[in-house]
């Protein structure tokens, strides 16, 4: 039985169909929000509710049951977690106290497709893996975006005062530069009293843009790395004997045919 709950959960037939049925609950959570056809097909719409937590049930216990005889394990993972307990808290009653958490958990069965593709999992994992290094990186920014409006409030406050006339209007036209949409009219309202104005601002879409958002992207390029290298650490580790021996069946093929090969041309030829 265990044996057949594993060949289940890594069959990719079994995937393609959750994926399915996540797909069609996103659906399902999208025509909710029209409340006339909702009243028109209600017993469809709680036919299919059922029947998508009733897949949802049955593939969560199938996944406990390729655990076996450490189910604990299962539990361990962090995605796997998430799962369980959006599960859990779709079978909540959808009325009284628990209406607004039903809602909640019906729509967070949208997300559970982030947990189903190891690329999207992959991706998000570097994510929350970036948030600290980030810190840093927003320090840098945070002061460099101060400086700025410091400086552009005493160049520009009485020239636009709609835009530099505080600290507050300054740091906001600055964020707003960050963006790369606008900036040049910022630049235009001030160039004809400030001639040197686009120093302020080319060196400020230098720092701030260019070399911080850089700084960005290569946070996340690095942890990116990290969280590939603990993902494949964590599958080597954690792989029971049947998934060693397939990551050793390739290796020990390949040299079955290599030695097959230097026999026949060991053999003398006549």
């Amino acid at each position: 039985m265990i044996g057949l709950a594993r060949r289940i959960v890594d069959s990719r037939v079994f995937q393609a169909f959750i994926i399915g049925v996540i797909i069609v609950n996103a659906v399902l959570v999208g025509l909710e929000t029209a409340p006339e056809l909702v009243e028109q097909h209600r017993t469809l719409f709680d036919v299919l509710n059922g029947a998508i937590i009733a897949v949802f049930v049955a593939e969560l216990s199938i996944r406990l049951v390729s655990y076996l005889p450490r189910p604990h394990r299962f539990f361990a993972d962090g995605w796997n977690v998430f799962d369980f307990v959006i599960v859990a808290l779709s079978l909540l009653p959808g009325g009284g106290n628990f209406a607004t958490v039903a809602r909640v958990a019906r729509l967070l069965r949208v997300v559970r497709i982030v947990s189903v593709f190891p690329e999207l999992r992959l991706i998000v994992g570097t994510m929350l893996r970036s948030l600290s290094s980030m810190t840093s990186v927003i320090l840098l920014l945070t002061l460099v975006m101060y400086v700025y409006a410091v400086l552009g409030y005493h160049l520009f406050g009485v020239i636009d005062p709609a835009h530099w006339g505080d600290l507050g209007l300054a740091a906001r036209a600055l964020f707003e530069v960050l963006t790369l949409e606008g900036w040049l009219e910022l630049q235009a309202a001030v160039l004809p009293a400030v001639p040197a104005a686009w120093l302020f601002f080319g060196s400020y879409v230098l720092l701030a843009v260019f070399i911080v958002v850089n700084l960005f992207i290569a946070v996340i390029l690095n942890n990116l790395e990290s969280v590939k290298a603990e993902q494949a650490a964590e599958a080597l580790e954690g792989g029971d004997d049947a998934d060693l021996l397939k990551l050793v069946e390739g290796p020990r093929s390949q040299l079955g045919d290599l030695e097959a090969l230097l026999r026949q041309r060991s053999v003398p030829q006549r």
